[in-house]
Parts: structure tokens; C-alpha cells; sequence
């Protein structure tokens, strides 16, 4: 980058925990099981972006679910979720580090995630880290969510930093697609898709597995 950033986004599941398997079979559970859609495993992972309701919408359409039904059914998935991935509940590795690196160097820190804030609590409280984040943008936050901006462009409006001076980091194709509609770069987390899959993005500065990749040295 020839400008440092002023401020990082972050998205939350699969880019600072590793818990994609979980949603995946959570949501699996419930479109399969329950609701007998009778989708792969591989379909079910590819609607894996965005609101629950919109997700559900994608799958059975617009008129299958009242609001209420889809609440519930929002809210059965991330108990489902939880209950699954509770223990095994922590951090990427070396994002501890990072974090401390990023307060230390003055950069704003927000959340931007398509998740509710069921979710999202879960996670900053269960890892004691809601302290680092000046501003958290969920799925009720938004009219719109992924790969629509307005997500990244609420953080960055709420951290103070305009658009280019962010760097995001996500781990779904969406997610970027998002970043580069909001005009900002992005590091990409290969916790669920690998680097072909981000090919027709021209945002991404870097990919990496781990927060301890050398790579994120440019960022300070």
C-alpha cells in the first residue's frame, strides 16, 4: 500500500474465528433437515452470505416465511450454531497479537458483519476482545447486506475514516466484493475459499491463513 490506513474492518465469522464448518452445518440442519430442501452440502455453503432472511429468501423465495417464522428460524440456526462450536471458541491464530499491534499503532477497529448481534456478542464477549472495536455494524444495522457497501461504509462512517484509508478483512467472495464496492482494499482469510475464488476482485492486497503471515506488515 503507498498510504498506511487510518482503520481496519473486520467481518467476523470465518475471518477472526474459524467457525465456518459450524454455520455451514447449522444451516445445513435447518434447510435440509427441517425444511427438506434437499440442497448439497456445497449449494448450502454458496448462499452462505449476507442476512439469515436474506439467505432464506435466495433458497425458498420471497413469500415462504412470515417475518416472525423467519426469526425463529434465524435465531434456531444460531443456537444450533453456538451449542456446536462453543468449546472449541477461539481466535485465529496470532489475531491477539494483531490487535494489540493495530492499538498500539493508533489504527480504529470496528466490526462489519453480516451477522445479528446474538452472534456477535457471542463471539467479542466470549473472547473478551469488544474492547478493541470503537464501533460494531451488524445485519440489523443495514437495509442491505453483503456484497451491498453499506455494511464497510457505516463502519468506516462511525470510525471517522474515509473509505480508502480502510483495509478489510474478510473471507468470503461476497465480503470483498462488498470492500471493493465500498472503494477499499482487503485482506482475504483463505478459511473457507481458496485464492481462485477471489480472482475477479482487484482490491485484495494480500491472502493469508493466519495473522502471524509477514505479509500484514504493510499495513503499518
Amino acid at each position: 500500500m503507498t498510504t498506511k490506513p487510518t482503520a481496519f474492518i473486520f467481518d467476523l465469522n470465518g475471518t477472526m474465528v474459524d467457525d465456518m464448518e459450524f454455520h455451514g452445518k447449522a444451516w445445513s440442519s435447518i434447510i435440509n433437515d427441517d425444511l427438506k430442501a434437499g440442497l448439497t452440502y456445497e449449494e448450502v455453503k454458496k448462499q452462505m452470505y449476507g442476512k439469515n432472511s436474506e439467505l432464506l429468501h435466495r433458497i425458498f423465495g420471497d413469500k415462504r416465511f412470515t417475518p416472525e417464522e423467519e426469526d425463529k428460524l434465524s435465531l434456531e440456526k444460531e443456537h444450533r450454531y453456538q451449542a456446536a462450536y462453543r468449546s472449541s471458541l477461539s481466535l485465529i491464530d496470532g489475531l491477539d497479537g494483531f490487535l494489540e499491534k493495530a492499538k498500539a499503532a493508533g489504527i480504529s477497529m470496528a466490526i462489519g458483519s453480516a451477522a445479528i448481534p446474538f452472534n456477535i456478542n457471542f463471539v467479542l464477549d466470549g473472547l473478551a476482545i469488544g474492547h478493541y472495536f470503537k464501533a460494531v455494524v451488524s445485519a440489523d444495522d443495514v437495509q442491505v447486506s453483503k456484497p451491498h457497501p453499506e455494511t464497510f461504509l457505516k463502519a468506516a462512517e462511525l470510525l471517522g475514516s474515509a473509505p480508502e484509508n480502510c483495509v478489510v478483512f474478510e473471507d468470503a467472495p461476497k465480503g470483498v466484493e462488498a470492500a471493493q464496492n465500498a472503494g477499499m482494499k482487503c485482506v482475504v482469510l483463505t478459511t473457507m475459499h481458496g485464492q481462485e475464488d477471489f480472482s475477479s476482485y482487484t482490491n485484495v492486497i494480500a491472502f493469508i491463513s493466519t495473522y502471524n503471515d509477514p505479509a500484514l506488515n504493510q499495513l503499518f
